[in-house]
């Protein structure tokens, strides 16, 4: 398999184009880049750090699942592109495997139990590259990226340089990571490196695994898994190739025990999930159901109509459009539960 990280060769320039966004971006809004280049090659990063010093600002790109775009995008736009996985080293106590930040997520995932490197199986059919996972430290099923996460190899866009980074660099917590704190554009994930434990065992802790009929017998296989969780989104989330979405647009938020004592008090179907510290996840898909959004639509924007979690362009919605509904839906559970939502996507 090829090397994800290579970058010996020597620089290759980068030309920027204009360049239609529209299907570059899972939610399918209408947006154009004035100035855009493709990263297919680490040997484009030091043309790269050249031409942001010249921009407004520059937006790193990856499956476009997890932004909304403006319908024209300022500075500068680079798509990551690069490919690869190999297979490092087979540890006693874990598979060590590298995939380059362009390499589509599912793909990968569906790689690794092919080869038998098993442990990211849960993380199947989130949309996305494998260069964007730690940048939202994605998490699905019961299995957290930063739970096989080993290290990273990124470029410094303004230093100019490639950086080695470990978790504690990383910063990770529920759906965040440093990559979102740190100024826009400043890095370029171009490798990531994951430990796979070994030996290897399911994690079905999930209700909906719990139930599922491949599951519930025997030793299920790291394919059996990967093949339920893929039959499971399947049945509840939308094609962003049929219908334009981003995948869940809010955070699960987290409250205080105290807190959510209260709301299980007033509300006692309240869905909930203890976390290690005591606090409690309450499941966001199920606030916004309880205010009446399932299914619902503000002209071109809609909420999904098997699941809550998940905002729609039913066809010619635009940014402004999507974030409405983000804000109405965000005001209601507000009035209702004392509870902000958190929306996931980029928003630019």
């Amino acid at each position: 398999m090829s090397n994800p990280a290579a970058t010996n060769a020597a620089p290759v320039a980068l030309t920027p184009a204009t360049q239609d966004l529209t299907r570059l971006n899972t939610l399918g809004l209408a947006s154009q880049a004035g100035a855009f280049v493709t990263l297919d090659d680490p040997a484009q990063l030091p043309a790269l750090s050249d031409l942001a010093r010249q921009a407004d600002s520059l937006l790193v790109l990856g499956g476009g699942s997890n932004v909304v775009l403006p319908q024209r995008v300022p500075g500068l736009v680079a798509r990551v592109a690069f490919k690869g996985v190999r297979l490092l080293e087979a540890r006693p106590d874990a598979w060590l495997v590298e995939a380059a930040g362009g390499e589509n997520w599912h793909g990968f995932v569906a790689a690794c139990v092919d080869n038998g490197w098993d442990g990211l199986e849960n993380l199947a059919l989130v949309p996305g590259t494998v260069g964007a996972a730690p940048v939202q430290n994605i998490g699905a099923y019961g299995v957290e990226f930063d739970a096989r996460f080993h290290s990273l190899t990124a470029w410094d866009v303004p230093a100019g340089r490639m950086v080695e980074m470990r978790a504690d660099d990383c910063r990770f917590a529920y759906r965040d990571s440093a990559f979102k704190h740190d100024a826009p554009g400043r890095w370029v994930i171009v490798s990531v490196r994951f430990a796979l434990p070994r030996p290897w065992r399911p994690v079905l802790g999930y209700p909906d695994l719990q139930r599922h009929a491949r599951l519930v017998q025997g030793e299920p296989t790291a394919r059996d898994v990967f093949d339920a969780v893929c039959e499971i989104r399947r049945a509840k989330l939308p094609d962003p190739a049929v219908t334009g979405n981003a995948g869940s647009f809010f955070k699960n938020p987290i409250v205080a025990a105290n807190v959510r004592d209260s709301l299980a008090a007033h509300f006692p179907g309240l869905v909930s999930y203890v976390q290690p510290d005591g606090r409690y996840k309450l499941a966001a898909g199920w606030l916004i159901d309880q205010c009446g959004w399932k299914g619902r639509a503000l002209g071109a924007a809609g909420v999904h109509d098997r699941q809550a979690l998940v905002l729609v362009n039913r066809g010619g919605a635009t940014a402004a459009d999507i974030m409405g509904l983000a804000h109405a839906i965000q005001q209601a559970v507000a009035e209702r539960y004392g509870v902000r939502l958190e929306p996931e996507p980029v928003v630019v």
